[in-house]
């Protein structure tokens, strides 16, 4: 049997041969992505019309574009994240989505404890200010003996808050499932949102991107936070109103932030561009050697499972 796939993530097989070598090995034809960038809804119906299979970054798999895939059946998402895929219709088609979960934990809890230390120390702007011949010393904050709140204690948040428990930080958790025994274990403890937003000196979200998290934090939330808070955002954009965000920071309202995901990506034209109490990076959160090789391989082996007729563990459509 001869499977049709579509392989959209720029980062699929790039250094790693062995996912791309496992679909071929089990009668995959790999129709690759063009463009070296996500694609529009238009690109996937063109080059999917006929995949029977489709391993899938962060492009928008809508409705519409599943419509216009006649013959397929699996979307294996390469990452965790499944808020760009229509669910919904996914299931109603009778099309398998399935994720990597576990896959990229290491690799954003450590970008998370990165992205908290260069905006505590300041360390972009002492970059930037040497690199155009000014020697200033810029005093921030130490991590050791302060309060992180994770919002969300998936694979990720619990990793994020493991690390930041060996940097001598005290954790505050907020999940609407609690793991009380990890919590208990590592010496955590779960509160109400508005406790962990109230006590924390940095903020960091980890919840997965839907209706009922689209912008959990917001106004209300910067306004009860410490004057000295960092937020951290190595989750999804639209978790962290932007607008409300930038107020909060042009105003002093809080102290920084620290984003490797944004509401628009790339954030061109973003407020957010021109503030010295910003660090940003370009999503690269799951971006690392071993992350990549990890989901590549899982992807692969998700998809092939579901073209097979065998159903992964990792499925998230009913």
């Amino acid at each position: 049997m001869t499977w049709k796939v579509l392989v959209t993530p720029r980062t699929f097989g790039k250094t790693d041969p062995v996912p791309r070598e496992m679909l071929i090995k089990a009668g995959c034809e790999v129709v690759p992505n063009p463009f070296g960038r996500m694609l529009t809804e238009d690109e996937l119906i063109s080059l999917g019309g006929d995949v029977d299979g489709i391993i899938g970054g962060l492009d928008p798999f809508t409705r519409r574009v599943m419509e216009n895939c006649r013959n397929l059946k699996a979307i294996s998402r390469y990452g965790v994240g499944v808020n760009n895929v229509d669910l919904e219709y996914a299931s109603a088609r009778g099309i398998m989505v399935t994720n990597t979960p576990g896959a990229n934990s290491a690799a954003v809890a450590e970008l998370a404890i990165a992205l908290i230390m260069a905006a505590a120390r300041k360390v972009c702007c002492s970059d930037r200010a040497i690199r155009q011949g000014v020697w200033k010393q810029y005093h921030g904050m130490q991590l050791s003996g302060k309060t992180i709140g994770i919002v969300g204690t998936g694979q990720i948040g619990r990793e994020t808050a493991e690390l930041a428990r060996g940097l001598r930080m005290k954790v505050l958790c907020n999940d609407i499932m609690p793991n009380r025994d990890w919590a208990s274990a590592i010496g955590a403890e779960y509160v109400e949102l508005e406790r962990l937003i109230r006590e924390s000196d940095y903020v960091s979200v980890h919840v997965p991107y839907n209706e009922d998290t689209h912008h959990l934090i917001s106004s209300e939330q910067f306004a009860s936070m410490k004057q000295s808070a960092i937020v951290v955002n190595t989750a999804r954009g639209g978790i962290i109103d932007e607008t409300a965000l930038c107020e909060a920071l042009a105003s002093g309202r809080i102290a920084g932030a620290a984003l490797d995901v944004f509401e628009t990506e790339p954030p061109s034209g973003s407020p957010l561009l021109a503030m010295d109490n910003v660090v940003l990076t370009s999503h690269i959160g799951a971006h690392t050697q071993e992350a990549v090789e990890n989901m590549g391989r899982m992807a692969a082996q998700n998809l092939i499972m579901c073209l097979s007729g065998a159903t992964p563990a990792n499925v998230v459509t009913n």
